[in-house]
C-alpha cells in the first residue's frame, strides 16, 4: 500500500512523468468540432457474440426470432461471460461463422439482424437510490448490461469491480491519448453529469473514498465541462496531464497522477488503484439509473478520406460499411486503408463487412498523402530510438529478435507481455520495421501455447485421475475378498469350536463320492465293451455256420 507522503503528494495535485513517449501530430480538430451525431438505423447487424475479454456467452436466440432492443442474445455461465443484446427491433437471420473485427481477419460465431425499422426496445427500469441495494445486486445489472471496458481493453467491468481489495483512488480516464480520436472528449463535453454520476457508482462499488478525473491539457472544452459538473461530486479531484502519448495508457497514467508504478504482469489493485474509462462510466450510469443495457457506443469517423468526419452514436454491430456511408467516405485508390483504431494502435481493416463493436471507439480513413501505405520493411540499423520512447522501458530490438526466432522463454525473461503495444517504437523506426505486428503475434503463439499446455495439463489430470480410480477399485476388490475369505474361515473356525462338525470331513467326503462316482462309470464302461465283444463273436459265428 501506499505511504502518507504519498498520499499527501497525489492530494496536493502533483504530476509525476513516465518514461518514454512521443508527440505525433494531433489532429483531433477534424472531428471534434461538432456534437455527436445520431446514427441511422442499419438495415441488418452483425453481432459477434464475444465483444470482451474472455468466454463468450451461450447463445439464447435461434434463426428465425423476433427480437427487440436490449434483449440478451446470449447468456453467460459460470466463465463470467458477458452477454450481447440486440441493437435494434428485428428478425434473427442467421447463426454462424462470420468475419470480426481484428488484425487478422479472423472469423467467429456472429448473430445476423434483419431490422425491422420500428426499433422496438424491452422493457428496462433503473434504480433511484443505489446506495440502498446490495453490492452483489449492482455488479449483477451491470455484468447483465454487457459492460465491459470501453478504453479498448474490454475487460468486463463487473468482474474487475468484484475484486474486492483496499482501493486508495479510482481514476477516471478521460486522457484519450491517441492521435484523430475525440470520442472521450465530445462525450465528457456534452455529457459530463452523468459520467460523474456513473464514476460515483464505481466509487461505491470499489468501496473507495476518493476518486480522480483525468484529462490530457489538449482538451479545453472537457476540463471546461467537468470543472462545472465535479461541483456536485466532492469525492472527485480534476488531474490535467501534460500531451504526450501514450499518456492514456493504464501504467502510464497512474504513474502520472501518483508516482507508483504497477509491477510486471501485476494489476493496479495490487498498489491500491482502480482505473475505469470515461464511456464505461457512462454506459454505468446508464445501465444503473435506467436499466439500459449497452447497445450502441461513441465512434470517431475521421481523416481526410472523409467528408462529414465527427462523432457518432453507433449501434454495436453496425457493418463499418453502413457507418463509412453515412460518414460520406470516398476510397481514391486501392492503397487507400481503412483503420479501426487510431493510427497508433489500430489496425487495417481487411473489408468493410465487418461490425463496430463494444471497443470500436474510431474509424480512421486516411487519404493516401495524409497516410502513406506501410512501406518496404528495410534491416534494423541498431539506432536504438525505439528502446528511448518506450514508455514500459523494454528493449523492442531485443523483442523483434526474439519473436522472429519463435524463442518465447526469452521474450518471458524480457517481458513480452509488459508491452501495451502503443506503437511508439514503430513510429520512430527509420527502417519501418512493423514491430508491434510481431509483439501481437509472439503474443498470440505465447497465448496458444498457454492454452495448448492447458489442454493438455487437464488431459493428463484427467488420465492420472482414472488410473487411481482403477487402482482404488482394484484394491478395494480384493480387499473385498479378503475380507470375504476370513470370514468364511472365521464361520468354519467358529462351527468346529461348537461342536459341529469339522468342514475338512465334509469336504473329504465329497472327494470320496466323486471317486466312487468315477469308478463306477469306469467299470460300466468296461463291462459294456465285454458285452459288445461277446455279443460280435457270437454274431461272427453264426455267420460261419450259415456260410458252410
Amino acid at each position: 500500500m501506499s505511504s502518507s507522503a504519498n498520499i499527501k503528494a497525489i492530494e496536493a495535485g502533483q504530476i509525476w512523468s513516465f518514461p518514454g513517449g512521443i508527440h505525433p501530430p494531433e489532429r483531433k480538430e477534424l472531428s471534434n468540432q461538432a456534437p455527436i451525431a445520431e446514427m441511422p438505423i442499419a438495415d441488418n447487424y452483425i453481432v459477434p457474440i464475444k465483444q470482451h475479454s474472455g468466454a463468450a456467452g451461450e447463445i439464447s436466440v435461434a434463426v428465425g426470432d423476433r427480437v427487440l432492443r436490449g434483449q440478451p442474445l446470449t447468456k453467460s455461465g459460470v466463465s463470467m461471460g458477458l452477454p450481447v443484446h440486440a441493437p435494434t427491433s428485428g428478425t434473427v437471420t442467421a447463426i454462424g461463422p462470420g468475419r470480426i473485427a481484428h488484425p487478422s481477419g479472423m472469423a467467429d460465431i456472429v448473430i445476423r439482424i434483419a431490422a425491422d425499422g420500428h426499433d422496438e426496445a424491452i422493457a428496462h427500469t433503473g434504480l433511484t437510490d443505489y446506495e440502498q441495494v446490495a453490492r452483489a445486486d449492482l455488479l449483477e445489472r451491470i455484468r447483465a448490461a454487457g459492460i465491459a471496458g470501453l478504453g479498448g481493453a474490454g475487460f468486463p467491468t463487473a468482474q474487475k469491480l468484484a475484486l474486492q481489495r483496499p482501493i486508495d483512488y479510482l481514476i477516471i480516464n478521460g486522457v484519450e491519448c491517441e492521435p484523430y480520436i475525440s470520442a472521450d472528449d465530445r462525450l465528457m463535453r456534452e455529457h459530463a453529469k452523468t459520467i460523474l454520476d456513473g464514476a460515483k457508482i464505481l466509487l461505491h462499488l470499489a468501496d473507495a473514498k476518493k476518486g480522480l478525473v483525468a484529462v490530457e491539457d489538449n482538451k479545453p472544452e472537457a476540463i471546461a465541462a467537468l470543472k462545472e459538473a465535479l461541483a456536485d461530486y466532492p469525492q472527485f479531484s480534476l488531474r490535467v496531464v501534460p500531451t504526450k502519448y501514450p499518456s492514456g495508457g493504464e501504467k502510464q497514467l497512474i504513474q502520472l497522477l501518483t508516482g507508483r508504478q504497477v509491477p510486471s504482469r501485476g494489476l493496479p489493485i495490487d498498489i491500491g488503484l482502480l482505473m475505469q474509462n470515461v464511456g464505461t462510466a457512462y454506459a454505468v450510469s446508464r445501465a444503473i439509473r435506467d436499466g439500459e443495457p449497452l447497445t450502441q457506443r461513441v465512434v470517431t469517423v475521421t481523416g481526410e478520406a472523409v467528408r462529414r468526419p465527427g462523432n457518432y452514436w453507433v449501434r454495436i454491430g453496425t457493418p463499418v460499411a453502413e457507418v463509412l456511408r453515412e460518414a460520406g467516405f470516398e476510397r481514391q485508390s486501392e492503397e487507400q486503408r481503412i483503420i479501426m483504431g487510431g493510427p497508433m494502435m489500430g489496425f487495417t481493416l481487411p473489408d468493410t463487412d465487418v461490425p463496430v463493436v463494444k471497443i470500436t471507439n474510431c474509424l480512421l480513413l486516411p487519404s493516401v498523402s495524409e497516410l502513406a501505405p506501410a512501406q518496404q520493411e528495410m534491416p534494423c540499423i541498431r539506432c536504438g530510438a525505439c528502446a528511448d520512447v518506450c514508455p514500459a522501458q523494454l528493449l523492442p530490438q531485443q523483442l523483434q529478435w526474439l519473436a522472429k526466432a519463435k524463442d518465447y522463454d526469452g521474450l518471458e525473461q524480457q517481458n513480452l507481455f509488459d508491452c501495451i503495444e502503443c506503437g511508439a517504437c514503430a513510429y520512430v523506426c527509420p527502417s519501418e520495421i512493423p514491430l508491434v505486428h510481431y509483439y501481437r503475434k509472439a503474443k498470440a503463439e505465447v497465448r496458444n501455447m498457454a492454452r495448448e499446455k492447458a489442454k493438455a495439463e487437464i488431459a493428463r489430470e484427467r488420465f492420472e485421475a482414472r488410473q487411481e480410480r482403477l487402482e482404488r477399485e482394484k484394491e478395494e476388490r480384493l480387499e473385498r475378498h479378503r475380507k470375504a475369505a476370513e470370514a468364511r474361515k472365521k464361520a468354519q473356525a467358529e462351527q468346529v469350536n461348537s461342536g459341529g462338525d469339522n468342514p475338512q470331513d465334509a469336504v473329504q467326503a465329497a472327494i470320496a463320492r466323486a471317486k466312487a462316482r468315477k469308478a463306477a462309470q469306469q467299470k460300466a464302461a468296461a463291462e459294456q465293451a465285454t458285452n459288445e465283444a461277446t455279443n460280435e463273436g457270437k454274431n461272427e459265428a453264426n455267420d460261419g455256420e450259415n456260410n458252410a
